[in-house]
């Protein structure tokens, strides 16, 4: 179906529209990446070297998407990944929410949201809880607990960010908050992007730097930087932190930012029940190659005793299925999504969900496969050192 004003057929036309329609800052915010960008663009180039190996006749007439991660049962095997603070639309991660349950899935929330937990629990059931090891234990145990009160279902400790700063192709200026000051300086971005503009003033308030999951009892939420403040203070995390929040948390738990085979063997040791193949997206050690080539290794370290999702680069249905080859139980998208949200609101994440299912149950039509559950590494052409080991 071709795009029409409502609809956009491709990702890559929801991130053209995303761009049309943010302020510049915005829309840089979510490009995102560091340094020179070269794991930013290895996470989307790398599908490209995969091939498929199609069959054409006794092709199956129906074709099941359905699987499970962390004990929820979704209706294809995408997911949403957690993502920062969204000022991209008025709804943000509420908004997000509501588009996931309509399509049957899971969700991934930040804990440097801009939604309240309660509120995007209150949207979407099937709702995964992401922390990072801020504060003290008891503050962090704390916040999981704030999570498990308004209904989620799963946590996620993401381990996968370096403080890596400077991007070659300029960095946005972000705003410790929207005072007078700041609005004065990003007026002029905000006046040549009237339909952005007015989406907020329609709802009668201005996008809001904080981060309420960071909060506890009747505190303040903090801004993004105090809280990012708070991170880059605070001990890093050992493995045995780890393995005591998830003792204490006791419910499904997974460690996103596994890139090396020994740490998922590590995650494996700690409790983990899943485990997220990722580089966060880009924005971590620069140089680190593209999800999707390191999922193999990964999968081959640990076998089914957790199951593994990846998260990275997904832009169409077919990168999908080519994790899912590779042994992936599902992925996880945080751009894709992003850009539709910025596109067209809770529409557009529906559209590009309704996008990769679409994909998906085409790829699996060209390998005539029945089910997700059916594809294996023998269904791609995978060439000579895709996996980049390194090894001498």
């Amino acid at each position: 179906m071709a795009s029409t004003s409502e609809w956009f057929e491709t990702v890559a036309e929801a991130q053209r529209r995303a761009r049309k329609r943010l302020p510049k800052s915005v829309y840089m915010a979510l490009v995102a990446g560091s340094e020179r960008g070269i794991t930013t663009e290895d996470n989307v180039d790398a599908f490209a070297e995969l091939g498929f190996r199609p069959r054409i006749a006794d092709l199956p007439q129906e074709r099941d998407q359905s699987t499970s991660v962390m004990g929820q049962d979704i209706a294809f095997p995408v997911v949403i990944s957690p993502t920062g603070v969204q000022a991209v639309d008025p709804e943000g991660e509420v908004a997000v929410a509501r588009a996931a349950a309509g399509m049957g899935t899971a969700m991934g929330l930040s804990s440097f949201a801009s939604r309240a937990v309660e509120d995007v629990a209150a949207a979407n059931d099937k709702l995964f809880f992401q922390m990072y090891w801020v504060g003290s234990r008891e503050r962090i145990l704390a916040r999981a607990e704030r999570a498990r009160a308004a209904g989620a279902k799963g946590l996620i400790m993401t381990l996968d960010w370096s403080f890596s700063n400077g991007r070659d192709w300029g960095s946005p200026m972000i705003p410790e908050k929207l005072d007078l000051k700041a609005m004065v300086r990003f007026a002029p971005e905000a006046v040549v992007r009237p339909r952005y503009l007015a989406g907020w003033l329609k709802q009668g308030k201005l996008p809001d730097l904080t981060t309420p999951n960071l909060a506890l009892g009747d505190e303040e939420a903090p801004t993004f930087f105090g809280a990012y403040g708070e991170w880059m203070g605070t001990p890093l995390p050992t493995w045995e932190d780890i393995a005591w929040l998830r003792e204490k948390w006791g419910g499904p738990f997974a460690i996103k930012g596994i890139t090396h085979p020994d740490d998922a063997r590590r995650a494996v040791d700690a409790g983990a029940t899943a485990i997220s193949v990722s580089n966060h997206g880009g924005n971590n050690l620069d140089g680190t190659p593209g999800a999707i080539r390191l999922l193999p290794a990964v999968v081959d370290a640990v076998g089914d005793q957790v199951e593994v999702l990846m998260d990275g680069g997904v832009r169409r249905g077919s990168d999908v299925v080519k994790a899912l080859a590779l042994g992936a139980r599902a992925v996880l998208i945080g751009r894709a999504y992003l850009w539709g949200l910025a596109a067209n609101g809770e529409a557009g994440v529906t559209n590009v969900l309704q996008l990769l299912r679409q994909g998906i149950d085409s790829a699996l039509l060209g390998l005539g496969k029945s089910s997700i559950h059916e594809l294996s590494r023998d269904d791609l052409i995978i060439p000579d050192g895709f996996g980049r080991t390194g090894k001498l």
